[in-house]
């Protein structure tokens, strides 16, 4: 298995190039440079949230370079997508880091879950600097694949939870009817954090497909 950690995430420290603004597809390429250097052709990928947004571009700009691709709680983002409401993100935007994490939480998990363990290792790169942060926001937010999504040659899992306030499920039915041949389950009553809750059901069912 090959991971990375985005551009000033993690290990990747990046200088902000001045006057360049970072896309999707900027990630993308970034992860065709890792296969490149591990001497790897097609790759099976599988993407969540961000992570699947930049799945999405990179099958659609290099779809010789993935064999078969999951995407776990994304959008095709642009116009066609839909938006978390504006609740969910004034409930994101308290300036008490503290309320902000509780409220987070409560959008990955199902109060079952939270009731027994509220640690997560899906709040994000605490170390991350301001401007990194913000280029991400950037990043995600001017995401839009949509005229890509017809273009993805590998076979393709959708999957989501249908209780996802931050990335509501019926983005989960565009990306499914806008990729060719795509199957789509949706896991009832999971949050955005669905595969890391419901993990033991879930990566089975991605590994399955990814492996077959």
């Amino acid at each position: 298995m090959v991971t990375f950690d985005y551009r000033g995430t993690g290990a990747t420290r990046s200088t902000m190039e001045a006057g360049c603004a970072w896309t999707t597809s900027t990630f993308a390429g970034d992860a065709v440079a890792v296969l490149d250097s591990l001497g790897i052709g097609a790759a099976h990928v599988y993407g969540t949230s961000m992570g699947g947004r930049v799945a999405q571009v990179l099958a659609g700009e290099h779809p010789a370079r993935v064999a078969r691709l999951a995407l776990a709680c994304t959008s095709p983002g642009g116009r066609h997508a839909r938006e978390r409401t504006q609740a969910v993100r004034r409930s994101l935007a308290d300036p008490d880091p503290r309320v902000r994490r509780t409220r987070l939480l409560r959008l990955m998990y199902t109060e079952e879950r939270l009731a027994r363990d509220t640690s997560s290792t899906l709040l994000g790169d605490p170390t991350m600097t301001p401007e990194a942060s913000r280029r991400h926001l950037r990043v995600s937010a001017r995401h839009d694949a949509w005229d890509l999504l017809p273009l993805v040659t590998a076979p393709t899992f959708v999957l989501h939870g249908t209780d996802d306030e931050m990335t509501p499920a019926s983005n989960a039915l565009l990306l499914a009817t806008r990729v060719p041949g795509a199957t789509l389950w949706l896991h009832d009553g999971g949050r955005h954090g669905f595969f890391d809750e419901f993990e033991e059901e879930v990566s089975p069912r991605v590994g399955d497909f990814l492996l077959a």
